[in-house]
C-alpha cells in the first residue's frame, strides 16, 4: 500500500505482463521517493503515482476507543462545516484490527459511494514507545509487501495511499488508501495484508524494512452511498474516433465515468519491462485525452482529466472507466455541472 500499490492496481485493466507491471512499479517507488510531491487534486491515471505528508489531530483512537468518521476524516478532505455534515452523514466507522510483534493496525473508519471509497488506518506501537525512528520523513514510508485494501468484487480497481504523522503522538502512524473500481463496490467485503512499515532508503536506493511485522484484516464495506447518475448517452468525436458516455456518476467525495470508444485498442508486443511508443500514444487516444471538468456554481473548474482507470478491448470496441477520489469533499450543492469531451451534464443536489 503505497505507490507500489497504486501502480499495480492502476495497471490492471491495460496489456502490461506481470513482468513489466514488476518492473515499472519499481521504477516509479524510486522516482517518487528521490522527489517529494503533493497528493494530486484527483488520482492520476496509470504512469503517475502520487505521495503527501500532512499532520492529522489525534482523536479517539489515541485512547483506544474506536474513532468516529469525523475524527478520521475531518483533517483529510476538509474540516469545515459542511464537509464535516457529509463525513458524518456517509462515513462508517470500522475498528478491524491485527496485531503482531507488538504492533497494531486498526481499520479506523471508511467513507465512499458506488465506485469510490476511502479507507483510513491506524498502524500503532503498543507499548506507547515511538513507533519510527526519529526524523522519518512520512513521505519515505511505504508497505513492504502485499497489496493493502483489496475489495471483493470483479472488475479492475485502482488508487492511491499515503501515511501521515502527528508530532504529538510518536507511537503511531496513519495510513490513507483510496480504492477506485470499475464496478460497484458498495456491500461488498474488504481484506487486508500488510508486511512490515518500511522507508524508502535514497543512498541505498531501496526500501529498508522499519518495523516488521504480518497483518491481516477483513471488515465490511458498508456506508450511504451518496452519488448520483447524472446520465449518459452522448457522443462526440475525437482523435478519429466516437466516443460514447455510457454513465457518468458523482459523490461528494468522487467521479466514475464509463465511455465505449468504436475501435478496439491494440497493444503492442513490446519487451518485458518496456512501453513502446504506439502504447503510450493509444493510451493518449482512449484514455488521457478525454477531457473531465467539473464546474462549481461559483465558477471555478475542477480538470478531473487526469484521473485513473481502465481500458479493456471488448470485441471491435473499447470500454473504459475513469474516475477517484477527490482531494476535498465537494457537497453536491455547490456543484454545477460535469463536462465529458464537451458533453454538459448539469447536477441537481436532490
Amino acid at each position: 500500500m503505497n505507490e507500489l500499490f497504486e501502480y499495480k492496481q492502476s495497471l490492471d485493466g491495460l496489456r502490461f505482463t506481470e513482468e513489466q507491471k514488476q518492473t515499472l512499479a519499481a521504477r516509479a517507488a524510486q522516482t517518487a521517493k528521490r522527489t517529494p510531491r503533493r497528493r494530486r487534486p484527483i488520482l492520476r491515471a496509470a504512469l503517475a503515482a502520487a505521495v503527501m505528508a500532512a499532520v492529522l489531530v489525534v482523536g479517539a483512537g489515541a485512547t483506544g476507543l474506536l474513532k468516529t468518521a469525523v475524527e478520521s476524516f475531518g483533517d483529510i478532505f476538509g474540516g469545515g462545516a459542511t464537509q464535516t455534515e457529509v463525513i458524518d452523514k456517509i462515513g462508517r466507522p470500522i475498528g478491524a484490527s491485527d496485531t503482531d510483534n507488538g504492533v497494531t493496525i486498526t481499520a479506523d473508519a471508511i467513507i465512499g459511494d458506488q465506485y469510490n471509497a476511502a479507507i483510513v488506518c491506524t498502524i500503532r506501537r503498543d507499548d506507547g514507545t515511538s513507533l519510527l525512528p526519529e526524523g522519518t520523513d512520512a513521505r519515505s514510508l511505504l508497505m513492504g509487501g502485499f497489496g493493502g485494501i483489496s475489495l471483493n468484487v470483479p472488475g479492475g480497481s485502482h488508487g492511491s495511499s499515503w501515511f501521515v504523522t502527528d508530532e504529538a503522538d510518536r507511537s503511531a502512524v496513519q495510513l490513507v488508501q483510496t480504492v477506485s473500481a470499475d464496478t460497484p463496490i458498495t456491500k461488498c467485503t474488504a481484506t487486508a495484508e500488510f508486511k512490515d512499515l518500511c522507508g524508502w532508503d535514497d543512498e541505498a536506493g531501496e526500501a529498508v524494512s522499519l518495523v516488521e511485522g504480518h497483518w491481516k484484516l477483513r471488515f465490511d464495506v458498508d456506508y450511504e452511498d451518496s452519488s448520483v447518475a447524472l446520465g449518459g448517452g452522448g457522443t462526440f468525436e475525437q482523435d478519429g474516433m466516437t466516443f460514447t458516455v455510457d454513465t457518468v456518476t458523482v459523490s461528494p467525495i468522487a467521479i466514475q465515468v464509463a465511455y465505449t470508444v468504436d475501435s478496439e485498442v491494440v497493444w503492442s508486443n513490446a519487451p518485458s519491462g518496456r512501453e513502446a511508443e504506439e502504447d503510450r500514444l493509444q493510451m493518449q487516444r482512449y484514455f488521457e485525452n478525454v477531457e473531465i471538468l467539473l464546474v462549481k456554481k461559483d465558477g471555478t473548474v475542477v480538470d478531473l482529466s487526469g484521473s485513473g482507470g481502465s481500458v479493456k478491448p471488448a470485441r471491435g470496441t473499447t470500454v473504459c472507466a475513469k474516475g477517484g477520489v477527490f482531494d476535498e469533499i465537494i457537497p453536491l450543492e455547490e456543484m454545477a455541472s460535469i463536462s465529458v469531451g464537451g458533453i454538459v451534464y448539469p447536477i441537481s443536489a436532490q
